[in-house]
């Protein structure tokens, strides 16, 4: 992929952020298991080469059935055209889990900007979303979180 396709974006300003990635991939791994620091930044040009691809794809769906935004549903389809089928039942299904607990955030009042939420409660939520994806990538099944040890199964 040329660094200009992304839209008036050079490839060096379309990145995830570090440490969130570097979180996530941690929190896949066992805990015995360390990351080269090049790893991580492979890992992460490859999660975003994969949504500029899917991305991509999403537009060209969306382009063909002649609508202007894109759809969940031209999502699903690109993965499909894309070849990654086997994971379209697990996409969608994190997609409803993501409307349903957004309609009940809308319902209960709790959807503001943000500024609400203390730096602990955000935390706890992102700790909390990240056992749903784990439990949702271990096949349903939530294990014991591994306690915490400053930084010894990642470079940084």
């Amino acid at each position: 992929m040329d660094p200009m396709d992304i839209v008036g974006k050079s490839k060096e300003d379309a990145s995830l952020p570090k440490a969130t990635m570097t979180k996530i991939i941690k929190e896949m791994l066992p805990p015995d298991v360390r990351v080269a620091r090049d790893a991580q930044d492979l890992l992460i040009e490859c999660c975003v080469e994969f949504i500029n691809l899917v991305s991509s794809e999403s537009n060209e769906v969306c382009s063909r059935e002649e609508k202007r935004t894109i759809a969940p549903e031209h999502v699903l389809k690109a993965l499909e055209v894309l070849g990654f089928s086997e994971y379209i039942e697990e996409v969608y299904a994190a997609y409803e889990q993501h409307k349903l607990e957004t309609m009940q955030d809308l319902r209960s009042g709790k959807w503001t900007n943000g500024a609400e939420m203390t730096e602990e409660e955000a935390l706890a939520e992102q700790q909390r979303m990240f056992a749903e994806a784990r439990a949702r990538m271990n096949g349903g099944t939530a294990g014991p979180k591994q306690p915490e040890q400053p930084d010894q199964n990642l470079e940084s």
